[in-house]
């Protein structure tokens, strides 16, 4: 899935050298879909600068049904990321807030809550940790910050039972943090050795654990690294 303007463009790989196929076009925002992401069930979620994201729920016929999100914010939605259980996902916002969402069956509609503090400015990307309770975010007040998305009556505790993070996870509290003191804008969890990995704008690539220990190097150009992917425990490969 891909974004493109007000649209989000679905692709299928057939594999071999058979070209991708659109077989797809989400249509339902009216401003710039800046994030999207695909949940292990096929699930699209979608989020826009006009405050908004949509669920897409694949159809027999191949065709998405969206349904929209409850998100409660005031500015723009600029990140989205799922949960590896795929029953909630994150939104990050220009709005100082992160929503984290999920179904409520008895009303037949996906709802938010907030995480707000100590949150100062615009949240640029999101990763979810293995166990789904961690959430690493990372944006332009210069911090990588790691919370609780602890959803009572969703998430086990037991998933977090032998955390080297800490011992109780209420939801939106603060795990911990690290100042950059310069935007960021990537992060990723690497959950079997519990080290998170994020890129500045300064040039940087910086790897923490669990016991604060911080690994740093820069860009050899002194440029911003973009994005970032984990290749193994070892190798991170940066953009």
């Amino acid at each position: 899935a891909i974004t493109c303007d007000t649209d989000c463009l679905v692709y299928k790989f057939a594999g071999g050298s058979v070209a991708p196929q659109l077989v797809a076009k989400l249509s339902d925002h009216d401003k710039t879909v800046t994030a999207v992401d695909i949940s292990i069930h096929g699930r699209i979620v979608t989020c826009s600068q006009d405050r908004n994201a949509y669920v897409w729920e694949p159809l027999s016929d191949g065709s998405y049904k969206p349904t929209l999100v409850l998100l409660r914010i005031n500015r723009a939605a600029t990140s989205v990321s799922w949960a590896p259980s795929g029953y909630k996902f994150a939104v990050g916002s220009s709005a100082r807030i992160i929503a984290v969402c999920y179904y409520e069956q008895e009303n037949n509609w996906w709802v938010s809550k907030h995480i707000k503090k100590p949150i100062k400015s615009t949240v640029n990307c999101l990763s979810w940790h293995s166990n789904g309770v961690l959430l690493a975010s990372g944006g332009t007040d210069g911090y990588m910050r790691v919370f609780s998305g602890f959803i009572k009556g969703l998430d086990s505790k037991d998933a977090v039972s032998n955390s080297p993070w800490g011992d109780k996870f209420p939801f939106g509290s603060l795990v911990n943090e690290w100042y950059q003191g310069s935007y960021i804008h990537d992060v990723e969890w690497r959950s079997n050795v519990e080290k998170v990995a994020y890129v500045a704008h300064d040039g940087s690539l910086s790897v923490v654990s669990s016991q604060n220990q911080i690994q740093a190097v820069n860009a050899p150009e002194g440029l911003p690294y973009r994005s970032l992917a984990w290749l193994n425990d070892h190798e991170i490969v940066c953009g």
